[in-house]
């Protein structure tokens, strides 16, 4: 079920919109994208329901017709999809992204927390900052922390033994992603390298150039294409494709591909050249230094075999020449493959000994010149010597057409053909680097760059837009906006958030663009924008949105406040989460936000029952309102059934909220009933008389202080009957026994009292206490 994307719509309206818009938006309808939609459901779809997900991805909510309608089918009522609407983060898994999103986060942490000191220095200094000139470099170390990330974790094996078949490596499958932070960072950040950028670019090239297109032919598609056909030939000089993919891999600069292929040639190979022409194959040496042919001993034994072959032929015919015929037979064969191969050697070697502008090379890649007028002066030799060799003689005595057409063209090549170089390029990406290569490989600036690519894009004109490519003409053009429209609409909101320290290194044009504070964005920049683009995303998923506080907090503006929003909206039922969430503000000073939290974690766990993680959670807080409050609610608790049951039930919270909250004379004495609770269970238990005297200190201590309320008079007393029966002796005297007497007899006037509260004790409780207070009165008098 295909779903349209609204890329375009109605455009009605247009240029009303026009001027708000960031990037001018063309009027012309564009071809909508259409995504398919596998939902599994059978027909017939009644409603669709959109949403946004994560990110850019689309929900997509699938339903049936109810199910009193289609109840015999058995098919599900509907279904959700996801539906993700960009192309650039397909090739990329969840996992790898927010592996991404979690690496990426420590380095761009430390480059803000360095841009803030390098600022507050330069304020502070009265001399000029070295800001400007220190920065790229700070900027070069995030960039190379990143770009490690972008690289799939997983390696490819090597094989300890090397075919000798293989023409390209087997590594890791690049990304998009990758290659355009290389691209940008070869641009922007690294200004050690720009002396030697189009060799930058030709490495580049050789990384990515499997990636330029998915339709069309590249040189890397080519070459993978020739290795699988390589081990079904027999004689591969005779194969146009082999000479078509050196002479395409020559002309973007891979010349130790190039190398290796020319190995594979026949004429080294001495039982191939044989059954090609009937003679042994033997190497031509030190052609490129001009010297004549070498002819040591063991060729010499292969010439005089050679000749006996031929007089062996010649006297089966019934032909008697003489032996010095047949050596001269023989010498013609031996030299005319000897030629062969000391051609396809010598351009090997001219190939290997190329001058590269660059400060370290890899062998067999040519040679390195780390200075311009020694490059230069090495250039002019290299060129000369191709010249030389073709204009060379032997060309004549090479018998081979393949072989000689094959490495005409690839001198063709190294001098600067440029017909040459169009023919064995496939898109003009290729041909703008073997332009570098070969043409001007003294280009220095991006002006000079971009009209060779315009030119190029004349000669190798493409099809279809391509992601990298669009790139690049952005970057040579030095349109920035161009950069961050083709950033956002093709890698997303990360790409932005994290390039843009890419993009301002060292280019006030950039630095002006992106941290100019705008109107029509309410006051912030198209930087903190950005940021807040992303922090967004990573705030609407679950495993991602603990990061996103350090990419709000980069943002003066709005970020704070957004911080803010996205702390109170994280679950607190769960304290892993809870605790999480109080950590970040601890982190950030934010103290009220996190006090905030406390308190409404609090009253969470209270109104749900959980009573003693809510008074937890609010004397964290310091909560003295609602702290207070519950103690009301525990003291009016408490004092409406005082019985062991519901004492037990509330002890837990006494403990918790202990002796600090006031209210009503404060907690003060729940904490000492709870004491008294803890000596007269000892009693009832059967201990000594020492714990009878402990709770009757207790019980005279709670009914003398003033914070007692008189609703818990009766049931103290009532508690307390055992202690005023105990049969030993009395354990209260006569001023002891007069004073509860007195509290009865207040008490009982009180209950005359309209507004008075009656607790949950029997019916017959004031009169077995007054009954026991009258028995241990008279053993008290009688006892003294």
């Amino acid at each position: 079920m295909p779903v349209v994307a609204p890329l375009s719509g109605d455009t009605r309206g247009a240029s009303d919109s026009a001027d708000l818009s960031l990037v001018p938006i063309s009027p012309e309808l564009r071809q909508p994208a259409v995504f398919p939609l596998r939902h599994g459901l059978k027909p017939p779809i009644v409603r669709l329901a959109l949403s946004w997900a994560r990110g850019n991805a689309l929900r997509v909510s699938v339903l049936r017709p109810p199910s009193e309608q289609d109840s015999d089918d058995g098919e599900a009522g509907g279904k959700v999809v996801e539906l993700r609407l960009s192309n650039g983060e397909a090739e990329i898994s969840d996992s790898q992204w927010r592996r991404i999103a979690y690496g990426s986060l420590s380095p761009f942490a430390l480059l803000q927390s360095r841009r803030s000191s390098l600022s507050s220095l330069s304020k502070m200094s009265m001399s000029p900052s070295p800001y400007h000139i220190e920065w790229w470099e700070y900027v070069m170390e995030y960039s190379k922390d990143i770009n490690s990330l972008l690289s799939k974790p997983q390696s490819v094996p090597s094989s300890v033994i090397e075919d000798p078949k293989t023409i390209l490596k087997t590594v890791e499958e690049p990304t998009l992603l990758k290659a355009a932070w290389e691209l940008m960072e070869i641009f922007y950040a690294d200004k050690h390298s720009q002396p030697w950028l189009p060799e930058r670019l030709v490495d580049w090239l050789t990384d990515y150039d499997c990636l330029l297109s998915t339709t069309q032919t590249t040189i890397h598609s080519k070459l993978v294409g020739f290795q699988k056909e390589l081990v079904n030939l027999q004689v591969i000089e005779d194969d146009p494709k082999y000479w078509e993919a050196i002479s395409s891999a020559l002309a973007v600069g891979w010349l130790e591909v190039v190398v290796k292929m020319l190995r594979l040639h026949g004429s080294y190979q001495i039982d191939q050249l044989g059954n090609r022409e009937e003679i042994d194959a033997i190497e031509f040496k030190n052609y490129s230094r001009g010297t004549p042919f070498m002819v040591d001993p063991s060729i010499m034994q292969k010439l005089r075999k050679v000749s006996r072959k031929i007089r062996l032929i010649l006297r089966a015919y019934g032909l008697k020449f003489g032996y010095f015929i047949a050596v001269d037979v023989a010498m013609l064969l031996f030299f005319s493959n000897e030629t062969e191969n000391g051609l396809v050697e010598a351009v090997a070697v001219l190939i290997s000994k190329m001058p590269r502008m660059r400060p370290e090379i890899e062998e067999g890649k040519g040679e390195c010149y780390r200075v311009k007028p020694d490059f230069i002066k090495a250039w002019e030799k290299w060129r000369a010597q191709i010249t030389k060799l073709d204009c060379s003689s032997f060309w004549v005595q090479c018998d081979h057409h393949q072989t000689r057409e094959g490495l005409k063209n690839m001198l063709q090549i190294m001098l600067g053909n440029s017909d040459s170089l169009c023919a064995t390029t496939c898109n003009w990406t290729e041909l703008f680097i073997s332009h570098l290569l070969y043409i001007r490989p003294f280009t220095l600036g991006l002006e000079n760059m971009h009209n060779l690519a315009q030119k190029c894009m004349q000669l190798k004109p493409t099809a279809s837009a391509l992601r990298l490519t669009h790139l690049l003409i952005g970057i040579l053009g030095e349109n920035n906006e161009v950069v961050l429209a083709e950033c956002s609409r093709s890698f997303g909101s990360w790409m932005l958030a994290h390039a843009i320290e890419l993009l301002t290194a060292g280019s006030d044009q950039a630095e002006n663009l992106l941290h100019e504070e705008q109107y029509s964005l309410g006051g912030i920049s198209m930087a903190e924008l950005h940021r807040l683009v992303y922090a967004q995303v990573l705030s609407s998923h679950v495993l991602t949105w603990q990061i996103a506080p350090i990419y709000l907090t980069s943002c003066m503006k709005q970020g704070m406040g957004l911080l803010e929003i996205l702390l109170y909206k994280q679950p607190i039922q769960h304290n892993e989460m809870l605790l999480k969430t109080i950590e970040i503000c601890r982190l950030y000073e934010l103290d009220h936000i996190s006090s905030n939290i406390m308190k409404i974690a609090g009253m969470h766990h209270w109104k749900h029952g959980r009573k003693g993680s809510g008074v937890f959670w609010l004397q964290q807080a310091r909560d003295e309102f609602r702290l207070n409050k519950i103690a009301q609610h525990l003291f009016d608790s408490v004092g409406k059934s005082i019985s062991d049951e519901s004492f037990k039930q509330w002890e837990g919270l006494i403990e918790l909220l202990g002796s600090e909250s006031k209210i009503a004379g404060g907690l003060e004495f729940l904490h000492k009933y709870r004491d008294f609770k803890k000596s007269l269970k000892q009693v009832h238990s059967g201990k000594s008389s020492d714990a009878a005297r402990q709770a009757v200190e207790s019980l005279i201590l709670l009914m003398k202080n003033p914070s007692t309320p008189q609703r818990f008079w009766l049931p103290l007393l009532y508690d307390s009957l055992k202690l005023l029966n105990w049969q030993e002796r009395p354990l209260l005297n006569v001023s002891q026994t007069n004073l509860l007497l007195n509290k009865l007899q207040e008490l009982s006037m009180a209950r005359l009292c309209p507004d008075s509260v009656e607790v949950d004790l029997p019916t017959q409780a004031l009169c077995s206490v007054r009954l026991a207070l009258a028995t241990n009165l008279g053993r008290a008098i009688l006892e003294e």
